[in-house]
């Protein structure tokens, strides 16, 4: 019988003392599965800008675990059942739905990977726990699928105000210094209730409700979306594209052997579903996989791939350009492509890499989802952008779409 203390206490500077409930959560905790998640950044390539973004989605899927207690401890005071099975297997589902994130986040699932999202690497994940566990992840896995009769139990998980959410937003803003993201989490999960077996909030809490959706479309402009984040997000993509193109062309090339692996093949669900073991080989990637391989490829002697290695090392990171309404126009676009063909003597192909077109969009609020529904004391139930007395709701829900191309600076000196 083993006699270690598994109801630990965790120092989290956003929380404060965060408590583990119990021992299955100890044990998942201290899986090597979910300690890889010290090693994957929370927000990618986000501390160039911001360096105080440092944190990791271990720190992000312990603080969500933790405002998931929080919730179901406000709904039972609000008369909505929720058992002690049930309430360990969402706080589960809550802690283990980033564990399929490959390194610097969302990097692999756009470059390498990019048939993978790591909403399907979780589950293939948390179903492999479950098998190492003896069937203890089930009713976790059935909340995370959202199968389980209670609906509410996945929306706390996954919705348009969720504990995910609540816990990245403040955590974010926390990390980067972007006040303007502070989310008030336990005024909203104060709010929390259940109508119909779905996810809904107080009406009085309707200016919480709109402080959070502010802050969520500040935060994406300010952080998530800032210009500079999303050149070294896009060059740290193309890098890893180009590695991958380089190695299933015959170019050898550094990397460990995780990495390689997914350099040298294009893995799709059909090949997880059929070979098990390509799901350990994913669990050795992390954000140092990548960094050690850019670190040697600096010196490689393929123009494309040493320069975006060099550049991302060194933080010399190319100039963006950011266009509201409508793209850059073509004539400029193909000047500068000229000029990055001339100054790099790439052939058209190679160019695609160094010079970006894209677009990003803002979407805070997303009615056509599941809305974020108010409940006033007769039973109505109302869509916060409806019931809001203020334009900004109704604004916010409305996606904003800007343009941007992205190139090396060292052209603008060839004019």
């Amino acid at each position: 019988m083993s006699l270690t203390n598994k109801h630990k206490i965790i120092n989290d500077p956003v929380y404060g003392f965060i408590y583990l409930s119990s021992e299955l959560i100890f044990d998942l905790i201290e899986h090597p599965w979910y300690q890889r998640l010290r090693r994957i950044s929370q927000l990618g390539l986000t501390y160039l800008v911001y360096p105080g973004a440092y944190h990791t989605r271990f720190h992000h899927a312990l603080g969500a675990m933790h405002l998931m207690g929080q919730a179901i401890s406000v709904l039972r005071t609000k008369g909505h059942e929720v058992t002690e099975e049930e309430a360990e297997a969402a706080a589960i589902a809550i802690l283990l739905h980033d564990i399929g994130h490959g390194p610097f986040s969302h990097a692999l699932e756009h470059s390498i990977a990019a048939s993978l999202s790591h909403e399907y690497l979780s589950l293939k994940l948390m179903q492999q726990l479950n098998i190492q566990f003896d069937g203890k992840l089930d009713l976790a896995i059935k909340i995370f699928t959202n199968t389980y009769e209670k609906r509410f139990l996945h929306q706390l998980i996954s919705s348009q105000l969720d504990v995910d959410r609540l816990d990245y937003l403040r955590r974010d803003s926390f990390y980067t210094g972007v006040t303007e993201g502070a989310v008030n989490s336990e005024r909203l999960i104060t709010m929390l209730n259940v109508h119909d077996d779905n996810l809904v909030v107080d009406a009085k809490g309707i200016y919480s409700v709109e402080k959070f959706i502010i802050a969520r479309r500040l935060m994406y402009w300010q952080v998530y979306l800032h210009k500079t984040v999303l050149a070294a997000e896009f060059m740290l993509e193309n890098v890893l594209r180009r590695a991958k193109e380089l190695q299933q062309s015959g170019v050898s090339l550094f990397a460990t052997p995780a990495l390689s692996m997914f350099l040298e093949h294009d893995f799709t669900k059909a090949d997880f579903d059929r070979r098990p073991e390509l799901l350990e080989t994913f669990t050795q990637l992390d954000d140092y996989d990548i960094w050690s391989a850019i670190k040697v490829w600096q010196t490689h002697e393929d123009v494309v791939l040493s320069y975006l290695s060099k550049s991302l090392n060194n933080r010399k990171l190319m100039r963006i350009e950011l266009y509201d309404k409508t793209p850059p126009k073509e004539t400029h676009v193909q000047d500068i492509k000229a000029r990055v063909k001339s100054f790099f003597n790439v052939n058209d192909h190679d160019l695609e890499y160094l010079v970006i077109t894209d677009h990003i969009t803002n979407n805070a609020y997303n009615p056509k989802m599941h809305s974020i529904n108010l409940l006033y004391k007769d039973g109505t139930v109302v869509d916060v952008a409806k019931a809001a007395d203020q334009l900004n709701i109704s604004a916010l829900a409305h996606p904003v779409t800007k343009y941007f191309i992205c190139y090396p600076k060292s052209v603008t000196k060839v004019m």
